[in-house]
């Protein structure tokens, strides 16, 4: 208890100003802003509502973006990460600056960035959040941009909420349109099927909501449906619905921003000079949140070094677990892809177990 209390008082960032955790809501807005002069209610978001759901967070450094040489193979790298985090149900990936004294010159959206000066973390996850978006949304949420341009060749992710037209589900994922309905406090959505439907808010245009659809399949009624958290799947029935995508200046900041009420409650590190278990022997405590972080070409040790609001410099106090997810390597170096596939595989048997005592 003692050390990690000195971990959080040690590495935690100021918390002045606390950014939106939310930032992919940013991104991915592109409607119309006008204010109407009815009263909106408030889209619902998913906030403390999973707090009785545990999470897991990969934390992976933007910096590996620009160590790709074209933007072809860039978008690659990004999209291996995507199908390994949505292959293993991690519920927030965190982009974070590798430099902890590097200004974020973008604000906290990533978004704002010109086609040409765009940095790692900026196209990291851009790359992040158009896959993990139906592909029915995403002309609508996304404007063109050149570092979409190879997006067509990455094999999709296929995960859950990515519903066909002929398919029926108790919930699916939709984008507010503009056009007016008959209802006054309704707002017209579009959830990739023949028909838009109705739901029961007033809602700019051009935002992603997650609509609960009930079980009348037929879309000729003009009653209007719910939206609900994104969670609501999964609280529901158990089904994995995708994962958010958070931007952090350095490694601190990964910490100190953490959306979840409470905070990370178990902190594990991946490098090549942790501490060698096997995956059968290792024990994850029961968490409600916890965070796997990824270190970058020089590995977590480097993102500690640089990042002044560390004061320890030694990662074995920062991290609650450090650990060495692949010993015994033929290669002398693991790439950063490659190493959050092994490593999510490697904590698959742990993580389940510690799921399994709560």
């Amino acid at each position: 208890m003692a050390k990690k209390k000195k971990r959080e008082r040690e590495a935690e960032a100021p918390k002045a100003e606390k950014p939106e955790p939310e930032i992919e809501a940013e991104l991915v807005l592109n409607g119309d802003s006008n204010k109407k002069k009815k009263k909106k209610k408030t889209v619902v978001k998913d906030g403390d509502e999973t707090q009785h759901i545990p999470t897991v967070t990969v934390a992976v450094p933007g910096s590996i973006i620009d160590n790709a040489q074209s933007l072809e193979l860039a978008t690659r790298l990004a999209g291996q990460i995507a199908r390994a985090v949505t292959i293993f149900r991690i519920d927030e990936v965190v982009v974070f600056d590798s430099n902890g004294n590097s200004a974020n010159s973008y604000g906290t959206t990533a978004a704002e960035n010109s086609d040409d000066n765009e940095n790692g973390a900026a196209f990291l996850m851009r790359i992040l959040q158009y896959l993990e978006t139906p592909q029915y949304l995403r002309k609508a949420l996304f404007p063109r941009h050149n570092s979409l341009r190879f997006v067509g060749m990455l094999p999709p992710l296929d995960a859950p909420h990515h519903l066909r037209k002929h398919e029926w589900a108790p919930f699916r994922e939709g984008v507010t349109l503009k056009e007016r309905v008959s209802n006054p406090v309704g707002t017209l959505v579009d959830v990739g099927l023949s028909k838009s439907i109705i739901i029961d808010q007033v809602i700019d245009p051009g935002t992603r909501v997650t609509v609960a659809m009930g079980a009348n399949r037929y879309l000729d009624t003009d009653s209007p449906h719910q939206i609900v958290p994104s969670s609501k799947p999964r609280e529901q029935a158990g089904t994995y619905w995708g994962y958010k995508v958070r931007y952090a200046s350095n490694l601190s900041s990964v910490l100190a921003e953490c959306p979840y009420k409470g905070g990370y409650d178990h902190l594990i590190g991946t490098s090549e000079h942790g501490l060698i278990v096997n995956s059968s022997s290792l024990t994850i405590p029961t968490f409600r949140h916890l965070l796997i972080a990824f270190g970058g070409l020089a590995g977590l040790e480097e993102s500690i070094e640089e990042d002044n609001n560390i004061k320890v410099k030694d990662a074995r106090e920062v991290f609650d677990q450090y650990l060495n997810t692949c010993p015994h390597q033929g290669s002398r170096t693991i790439r950063t892809e490659e190493a959050i596939f092994i490593s999510l595989q490697y904590f698959q048997e742990p993580i389940n177990r510690a799921l399994q005592r709560i």
